[in-house]
Parts: structure tokens; C-alpha cells; sequence
């Protein structure tokens, strides 16, 4: 479809270059459509930018969605199934994060984390805000804390996550590795494990004391 591969193409692009430095003819040519088709569906470039990340918003809910819903149940009176819950979702964060991402995502995120923008909102009001939400919840059932303490704390166990993803190269680099393989993504997650079950684990021990 059209419309499809001018917003992977818009994503790549955009992520590259920034809403400035994207030029909506390239855009267009190498979608293998016309410029006026930009304009007739979004307005131009800035509408353009924010259909991106309407798409980034729909990519994600279909990575993240059935993840986080198999979540929903876990009550906040049940501190072993949270922790299990945490696990499985950052685990599948880190299983995202692992694989090649061609249509520039990230540099489309990385840039809106640095810089938010409306296009920020429109992908936080999506999963990511959901996601995020519902892990401080859980950090916070599985320990006790409270909310502040628990978003804090939610903020460390993404950044495992996403540091695979933002530092990629050094990852590869570090590891002499071309391609995250199968062995090391799961020693990989292991090492998540851990650390997830240290911060809880300090958590709890700070609530008791």
C-alpha cells in the first residue's frame, strides 16, 4: 500500500534527519509517489511528521498491546506476581530492542525524547504511555513503595531495556559481535533478570526497615 510505505519511508527519514533536515520531495520519490499526494493527505511536511507518529503509536500497540493486556490481571495485593509481571515485560522490551530496526524508529523516538514535540504526545498517549504506567504500578505492587519512589525506579529498569536499543553499536562492538544473536540476547535477559530482582529486592528491604 501507498499511504504504508510513505510512512515507513517518512519514519526512516525523519528519524535521520530531523523534521528539518527531511525533505518531503525525497520523501515522496522514494515512496514512488507525488509530492501533491503529501499534501492532499497530510497537509504538508509537519503533517506529515505527525502521521509518523501516529504510525510509530500503531507499530508499537501491535508489538506491546496482547504483552501488556496478559498483564492486566495482576492485582497490586500480589507483590510475586508483579515481580513475575515486570519480568516478562521487560523481557519482551529487551526482545524488541534486540532486533534490527530498518524503519528508523528509534532515531524517531531518540530524537522526540530529546527534543518532544506534539508528535511526542501523540506516541506517548499510545502503549508507551500505558506500558510505562502500568510497570511503575507494578514496581510499585511488587515492593510496597510508593508511586514517586516506584516511577523512579521504573525509569531504571526501562533504561536496561532501551540502553540495547540507544547504544546498539557499542553493544555489537563490545560483544565483537555483527548481530545480536539468539545466545547472547538471552544472557542478556539473564543479566536483566538479575538486576531487576537486586533494585526490587533493595526495594522491599528499604520499605521494611
Amino acid at each position: 500500500m501507498t499511504r504504508a510505505r510513505l510512512l515507513d519511508i517518512a519514519v526512516r527519514e525523519f528519524g535521520a534527519r530531523g523534521l528539518d533536515g527531511a525533505a518531503t520531495r525525497d520523501i515522496a520519490a522514494a515512496a514512488g509517489t507525488a509530492m501533491s499526494s503529501i499534501t492532499y493527505h497530510y497537509g504538508g511536511k509537519e503533517g506529515l511528521y505527525l502521521a509518523a507518529a501516529d504510525h510509530i503509536a500503531n507499530h508499537m500497540a501491535q508489538e506491546m498491546a496482547p504483552a501488556l493486556a496478559a498483564e492486566d490481571e495482576v492485582g497490586e495485593g500480589d507483590a510475586e506476581a508483579a515481580r513475575v509481571a515486570l519480568h516478562r515485560l521487560i523481557g519482551r522490551l529487551v526482545d524488541r530492542m534486540g532486533e534490527p530496526d530498518a524503519g528508523g524508529i528509534s532515531l524517531f523516538l531518540q530524537r522526540e525524547q530529546l527534543q518532544p514535540s506534539d508528535a511526542f504526545e501523540r506516541i506517548w498517549a499510545g502503549i508507551m504511555g500505558q506500558m510505562t504506567r502500568r510497570l511503575a504500578d507494578l514496581v510499585r505492587a511488587a515492593t510496597g513503595a510508593t508511586l514517586p519512589v516506584a516511577r523512579l525506579a521504573t525509569l531504571t529498569l526501562l533504561g536496561q531495556a532501551m540502553g540495547v536499543r540507544a547504544s546498539r553499536a557499542a553493544v555489537l562492538r563490545l560483544c565483537e559481535l555483527d548481530e545480536v544473536d539468539p545466545e547472547t540476547l538471552t544472557r542478556l535477559k539473564a543479566r536483566i533478570d538479575s538486576n531487576i530482582d537486586a533494585i526490587l529486592d533493595r526495594m522491599v528491604a528499604e520499605e521494611q526497615q
